[in-house]
């Protein structure tokens, strides 16, 4: 019985971590600022909100700040995606994320003239049973546009052990899960014997099991 709810205890463990793994995490990650003429590029902006802070409205606004001039709005979200009259209306790409955690936007077709300096600017108003505090993050990333991809072998082993990480840790779980299943599978099978044998002993012999035979 010990065994038994030990296992059933190691499995429900598990599936807390699988729900862990599985539930959308939000990651910081910094912008790419390296970018190739006639690609498209993804300005990458994260504002990470806590669980009790998902329910939000929420303000993004893009600019480019050409050097020593004012900021130039090029796009907006609130509450829908829309592109700002400017240099890059037809190629401004909303790619933010469905929880609006996510912020970032793409240019297609990148040219030379896309070298400079943007900035995004988060505006959130929470909505609490007291009070409706209000924050804004900003966070600027100066983008450089080469002619040609430069080599970047570190970003590449990065991203290639992170998936085998990824895999490892997915196959550890399955496996895992697969032996607690079979482990309790097994105990089952095991008390489910041991019944049927009782219950095969003849009712006279049952009560003659705990006399000990003496000569």
């Amino acid at each position: 019985m010990r065994t038994r709810t030990r296992v059933i205890l190691h499995s429900l463990l598990l599936l807390v971590l699988v729900v862990q793994v599985s539930r959308p995490v939000c990651v910081d990650v910094p912008s790419e600022t390296e970018a190739v003429v006639g690609n498209p590029m993804k300005l990458t902006c994260i504002s990470c909100m806590k669980r009790e802070e998902v329910n939000a409205e929420t303000r993004v606004d893009w600019y480019y700040i050409p050097p020593d001039e004012e900021p130039i709005p090029i796009y907006l979200f609130d509450g829908q995606p829309r592109e700002l009259e400017g240099p890059w209306r037809g190629r401004l790409m909303w790619n933010g994320s469905k929880d609006l955690q996510e912020l970032s936007i793409s240019i297609l077709n990148v040219t030379m003239n896309d070298t400079g300096t943007y900035k995004c600017v988060v505006f959130r108003q929470f909505e609490f049973d007291c009070y409706s505090p209000s924050v804004t993050n900003s966070l600027v990333i100066n983008l450089v546009v080469r002619e040609e991809a430069s080599d970047d072998t570190t970003a590449l082993y990065s991203e290639i052990m992170m998936y085998v990480l990824l895999v490892f840790l997915t196959c550890w779980l399955l496996v895992e899960m697969v032996y607690c299943y079979r482990k309790i599978s097994k105990s089952d099978e095991q008390a489910q014997d041991t019944a049927t044998n009782y219950l095969a002993i003849p009712s006279e012999n049952k009560e003659n099991l705990g006399v000990p035979v003496t000569e």
